[in-house]
């Protein structure tokens, strides 16, 4: 299939939009090998685009600490990408992201309180890699600043870091004699001071001003607050869709794609808005990781029922393993709310309540543990013996979530239609 740039591909979706045809693209956090077979199964099922977003933690290079999925860096990330678009027999659009790019992204670089030159230059050379192995967008965010926790960053400092970052990536992808790729700014979080209508044109306005009198390309999305936000399995935000059609129509005005983040745990009445609003992507990643912790836990169930009646001798530890090497990764504070966040690893451990809660939100970061992967090989052995094929039930039960966007966000089909308007656009 011919290969439409993300620019491309965001300029034939709002031109659909002026014909009255709406979607809207999804971005999957990549947590596993098995939600990206998920994902590619599926996109060729129903004929969609995929858009794969890794934060620095998830991936990113071996110099800079890797990340916690598959111990994935950049290069090996893009490769087993391909590999499993290759195995599923996927012909159609793909596109790696960079999400939450930039400097003090990392944990470890804003927990040590890096100086901001240093910040700077570990982000730029994570944008390096990035490009060197083909991602198509970058998304430039820099907000995450230790030294302005609780706080709103002037707007000043983030329109200047994100034009010397683009200005960056720009000169290097030249030297290196890359292809066009696309740029993703602002944020979702609150410190990044995007929250009003005003301020987010005020901001797409000074951007795009200076990116011009550079000669840098103008952003491919920006970042909206839509009243969305993520604690704990749930969606505890209240979604705005009058802020949100307001955002999408500024976005718009400009040739910009309105990007939502914390798109997880939505219900589909406001799934479904989404299209008419106008907003022309939205990033989901802890929700699919949760969906393959939850399959993982319905297959123990099967397995410890079998064990009940005969049929298995030997059931495999992966419930107890998960549960303990998820609390012990402490990832789970991020998604907690009030002291929770504050509570230690034993704390933790001695209540079997909060134990089966964390494990349900943070699961999926342990999938990568050499004694996670050994016990959910020994479920799968076990199972296999009982003729169930767990791998199989884990992929799909990873493919119904992902589905739940893909009817909402009118996705079925998206690719032709896209390709269609691209075609007609650039005659």
């Amino acid at each position: 299939m011919q290969k439409v740039n993300i620019n491309e591909l965001v300029k034939g979706m709002l031109s659909l939009q002026d014909q009255g045809e709406y979607v809207t693209a999804l971005g999957i956090g990549p947590m596993s090998s098995s939600l990206l077979q998920a994902s590619f199964e599926l996109a060729k099922e129903k004929d969609f685009p995929l858009m794969f977003i890794a934060s620095r933690n998830q991936v990113d290079s071996m110099e800079l600490g890797g990340g916690y999925v598959c111990n994935w860096d950049q290069a090996s990330f893009v490769g087993a990408i391909a590999d499993t678009s290759k195995k599923v027999g996927f012909d159609g659009l793909y596109y790696v992201c960079r999400d939450h790019g930039g400097p003090w992204q990392r944990d470890n670089e804003r927990n040590a309180h890096l100086d901001e030159s240093i910040a700077m230059e570990l982000g730029k050379q994570s944008y390096i890699e990035d490009m060197k192995q083909g991602f198509d967008l970058l998304h430039i965010d820099p907000t995450k600043d230790p030294f302005e926790m609780g706080k709103v960053i002037p707007m000043e400092t983030v329109l200047q870091r994100t034009i010397e970052l683009i200005e960056f990536c720009e000169n290097e992808r030249k030297k290196l004699g890359l292809p066009e790729i696309g740029y993703e700014v602002g944020t979702e979080e609150t410190n990044g001071g995007l929250t009003s209508t005003e301020t987010y044109e005020t901001f797409i306005k000074n951007l795009n001003k200076e990116l011009e009198a550079r000669q840098l390309p103008t952003p491919t999305f920006i970042v909206g607050q839509t009243g969305t936000l993520v604690k704990k399995t749930e969606n505890v935000g209240k979604f705005n869709g009058e802020s949100a059609k307001q955002l999408a129509d500024i976005a718009k005005k400009y040739g910009v794609g309105l990007k939502e983040h914390n798109g997880d745990y939505i219900d589909d009445h406001i799934l479904l808005q989404h299209l008419p609003l106008g907003i022309t992507a939205t990033n989901v990643a802890p929700l699919f990781g949760t969906e393959e912790t939850r399959a993982y836990l319905e297959l123990i169930k099967v397995e410890k029922q079998l064990v009940e009646v005969g049929l298995l001798k030997v059931p495999s530890n992966l419930e107890q393993v998960l549960k303990i090497q998820a609390i012990k990764s402490e990832r789970w504070r991020k998604w907690m709310v009030g002291e929770q966040t504050k509570l230690g690893v034993e704390e933790v451990l001695n209540d079997q309540e909060l134990t089966d809660q964390i494990l349900d939100i943070a699961g999926h970061y342990t999938f990568n543990e050499e004694e996670v992967k050994q016990e959910i090989e020994q479920l799968f052995n076990n199972l296999k013996e009982c003729s169930i094929d767990g791998d199989r039930f884990v992929v799909n039960r990873i493919k119904r979530s992902i589905n739940q966007y893909v009817e909402c966000f009118n996705l079925e089909g998206s690719t032709t239609k896209i390709l269609e308007q691209v075609e007609y656009t650039l005659l």
